[in-house]
């Protein structure tokens, strides 16, 4: 009996996912082999959205506008924030589940290109997402922050919650929600997840050190906009919406996180995704336990904007 008891449609999702694995194990190699896979998980956009490339602060980004017309002025927006273990991905690997938020909620979403690490590494993709969510507040869109949501998957979770972390630092208006989807926030080698999904599909505990590694290279004593778990305090942030995978070592990450938010008074509603897989977001019309997660946060976004 497999240690993960995984549904026959989650199964086959994680085979299809892993037949894009390189043996060009290079960052190249790698870089390319995930594009790819991204590809073959990208459907066609629904229609009616008005997509654009353009940058923000010097930073890329693409926005994706519904057909209904947004008045400019406290237009809801959800600024994206992308997977990829802070190493991979960029607008088009994410470009699915942008154009989903777009068009089913009626929004303008925004999602960020960061930039990469080992090239890049902290702080320089969070600096990015700082630098544009201050510009979204200024620029040609004057968002309203009462109706912007940050969110993001995995890395782009742990993003999204330092952007929080130091917006309420810095005492500037914070998003309305933070929504964190399996995200890596920097908890412990210790949480039971890491020994318990050592060796879960789509991402081991090793794989969890190689990226921190990568990430974190040159930072001799990360801080809470690194990992955020580190916050000693995390009173007056952002209500939260924390989905995680039931077979993932970043499992207790986001169980840790979203306790630790509602012991300081924070209002987060931690979804634990029974039979989900690190990032399973891309299964969406193959496996039932993830459409049951887009209801969760397509609930919850709409409830927010």
């Amino acid at each position: 009996m497999t240690p993960y008891p995984l549904s026959e449609q989650m199964t086959a999702f994680v085979e299809k996912t892993v037949s894009f694995n390189s043996t060009d194990s290079s960052l190249t190699g790698l870089r390319q082999a995930y594009s790819e896979m991204c590809r073959a998980f990208t459907p066609a956009r629904p229609t009616g959205l008005y997509v654009v490339d353009v940058e923000l602060a010097g930073v890329p980004v693409r926005t994706y506008q519904p057909p209904v017309s947004l008045s400019t002025d406290a237009a809801p927006c959800i600024l994206y924030l992308h997977g990829g273990g802070w190493v991979v991905g960029d607008l088009d690997s994410h470009d699915f589940i942008c154009a989903e938020l777009a068009s089913t909620l009626s929004v303008l979403v925004i999602a960020v290109d960061y930039r990469l690490a080992p090239e890049h590494p902290f702080p320089a993709g969070f600096n990015d997402c700082l630098k544009v969510w201050r510009a979204l507040r200024t620029g040609p869109f004057r968002l309203d922050p009462e109706r912007t949501v940050v969110a993001g998957d995995s890395a782009g979770g742990n993003l999204a919650a330092a952007l929080c972390l130091a917006l309420r630092d810095a005492g500037e208006p914070l998003p309305a929600a933070q929504v964190l989807i399996y995200p890596g926030l920097g908890g412990d080698q210790q949480l039971a997840s890491r020994s318990e999904c050592i060796d879960a599909p789509l991402l081991s505990s090793s794989d969890v050190d190689c990226y921190h590694a990568l990430y974190l290279r040159g930072t001799r004593q990360p801080g809470p906009y690194a990992m955020p778990l580190l916050a000693a305090d995390l009173r007056g942030l952002p209500p939260a919406l924390i989905a995680v995978a039931q077979f993932d070592p970043l499992r207790d990450d986001g169980v840790q996180y979203a306790e630790r938010l509602n012991a300081a008074g924070v209002a987060a509603t931690l979804y634990y995704g029974e039979g989900l897989v690190h990032g399973c977001l891309r299964a969406r019309g193959q496996v039932a336990e993830v459409d049951a997660l887009y209801q969760t946060l397509f609930g919850y976004l709409a409830g927010k904007l």
